[in-house]
């Protein structure tokens, strides 16, 4: 098993030596001298402002060191993330609808939220389950085509689990849950989240392979926003014309 280290991406066999249960001492990089990862002595949130700021070394630590160690369930952990996120996109979308729906209505959008109905919802999931399978389709079909010889499952799943993990701006869509915020601020967090896959990928990926990876993913995030905005004039469409309905039989009777 090697490690990284993050300053010049050098491999390591070990990150550090432990005499004692709190008493460690960080090795250093055979080949630029300084500590091979400092960010093991580090709170979690310097790494998280330093992941925020973009910086190489901290989406190192992140992708190949953490995910080295032995202490972390890291399948359990991505399936989690996957799901959760899957959901985030969903509960965005279906509000995206609700505000864009009640654009110069007199009405509330909580008027309105009437018309995500159950089934609606279950479209609305499977949307955006069909626009994230559409960016993994469109992200491996593109690496394995100019990648063919070099192309492998274990990188595979490498540049997935990189792609999952560097999406934690996704996180902050939370926030929505609490207030309401303009369909830009939704924009910008893909844009951030899109930054951070083109980071987390030239990280994971050789230097040979680089340019052929972030203009994947560029290529992916452009077919799965496509593909949502399509759905979603659908979902919205038949929402008015399920409202319309209801209307008609209500004021008919």
């Amino acid at each position: 098993m090697e490690y990284r280290c993050v300053q010049c991406d050098f491999p390591i066999k070990t990150l550090y030596i432990q005499y004692s249960p709190g008493n460690i001492r960080l090795m250093k990089c055979e080949k630029c001298k300084s500590v091979a990862d400092e960010y093991i002595e580090c709170e979690i949130m310097i790494i998280l402002i330093d992941l925020i700021l973009h910086k190489t070394k901290a989406y190192r630590h992140l992708l190949f060191n953490v995910r080295k160690l032995e202490t972390l369930k890291l399948e359990e952990l991505f399936w989690k993330m996957a799901v959760g996120f899957l959901l985030l996109d969903a509960f965005v979308q279906g509000k995206s609808l609700i505000l864009e729906s009640c654009k110069g209505e007199s009405g509330s959008s909580k008027g309105f939220s009437s018309l995500l109905s159950l089934s609606t919802c279950w479209k609305i999931l499977m949307d955006v389950f069909f626009g994230n399978l559409m960016f993994l389709l469109t992200f491996l079909s593109v690496v394995r085509i100019f990648l063919s010889s070099s192309f492998s499952i274990t990188r595979c799943k490498d540049l997935l689990f990189a792609i999952l993990i560097s999406s934690y701006f996704k996180i902050f869509l939370i926030a929505m849950l609490v207030w309401e915020f303009p369909s830009p601020v939704i924009f910008i967090i893909d844009l951030f989240v899109l930054s951070s896959n083109i980071v987390a990928l030239k990280v994971m990926s050789e230097s040979t392979m680089s340019q052929c990876v972030v203009g994947a993913c560029f290529s992916a995030h452009v077919v799965k926003l496509s593909v949502t905005q399509l759905s979603q004039l659908t979902v919205l469409g038949h929402s008015i014309l399920q409202f319309k309905t209801k209307c008609l039989t209500y004021f008919s009777s």
